[in-house]
């Protein structure tokens, strides 16, 4: 008769696949099956790692059409649903062969996309990105585009404003190219100079076409004078404009009271010089002098019966 087998061997297969349930249930869920997050978004090409092109890069005159690919590589398990779009000012002009790719799972798709140059593009450059969508991550690549032809540089101050301490102007980009404007300001009144500030450059990049209001601050303007403010613009490429404005500072507390006491003045004046007048007509006219002639000497008449 064999001998009876313990107890402890029999409970170790029991606790064994109690720990392997317990283990099994603290496992991490598996992947939805919405997308993995295992997925890149770049410019296609052969390159890896450093030879990768870091954005798209794009070069062309207006009105072309300019084409490249936009790789997207899903190395998860299951397909990934990707959608695409452009933004900023050159994404604006991309279109894709596919707004909505699916790529299958350990796939990379190569994903053509267009991007028109407008006809009335500045020569210049512009940026944007490339912007993919899927497994709840956004990958943003971006696209620099640089427009070829030839290059104007113009530009304009216009507006110009004196109004107490302050000159008010605006600066227009009248050409295609980015200006970095600088300013010089003067102002002449009745007895000389009042102000002259040499050439400096303005905290202002001011792009094709845009408009920019600005204020030059005069803190010490005259109180009593008739100025005029001259502003003379620069920009590299050989560009410049002036533009003139005048103002007549008066002192608004002083100058109403001497205008009051100039009136009374001339008031008394003529209230007096009236009165002159009225007295003159009132008095009796003075006959005109006679020179009275001293009488002529005659021989004195001989009375009657005197002798001879």
């Amino acid at each position: 008769m064999s001998p009876p087998t313990p107890r402890r061997r029999r409970a170790l297969p029991v606790l064994t696949a109690a720990l392997a349930a317990l283990l099994y249930g603290l496992a991490p869920p598996a992947a939805a099956d919405d997308g993995p997050a295992d997925w890149t978004a770049r410019p296609a090409g052969t390159g890896t790692g450093r030879d990768a092109r870091p954005y798209v890069y794009l070069e062309g005159t207006p009105g072309t059409v300019l084409q490249d690919r936009l790789a997207v590589t899903n190395s998860g398990r299951t397909p990934l649903t990707v959608r695409l779009r452009g933004d900023g000012r050159a994404g604006g002009w991309i279109r894709f062969a596919e707004d909505t790719v699916t790529v299958p799972a350990r796939t990379r798709a190569d994903v053509p996309l267009a991007l028109t140059v407008p006809p009335d593009a500045v020569p210049g450059d512009a940026s944007g990105e490339a912007v993919a969508t899927g497994g709840g991550e956004e990958i943003r690549v971006p696209v620099r585009v640089r427009t070829v032809g030839p290059t104007l540089a113009a530009l304009t101050v216009e507006d110009v404003e004196v109004s107490g301490g302050a000159i008010r102007y605006a600066l227009v980009n009248r050409g295609n190219a980015m200006l970095r404007p600088r300013l010089a300001v003067r102002a002449e009144g009745v007895f000389g100079t009042l102000l002259d500030r040499p050439e400096r450059p303005l905290p202002l990049e001011l792009a094709p076409g845009r408009r920019a209001e600005r204020t030059e601050p005069w803190p010490d303007a005259p109180a009593l004078d008739a100025v005029t403010v001259r502003l003379r613009v620069t920009a590299p490429g050989g560009v410049r404009d002036e533009a003139a404005a005048s103002a007549t500072y008066l002192p608004v507390g002083p100058a109403v009271g001497g205008g009051l006491l100039l009136l009374g003045g001339l008031a008394v004046f003529a209230s007096g010089a009236y009165r002159r007048r009225r007295r003159t007509g009132r008095a009796a006219p003075r006959p005109p002098t006679v020179d009275v002639q001293p009488p002529v000497a005659t021989e004195p008449l001989l009375k009657a019966g005197a002798k001879t």
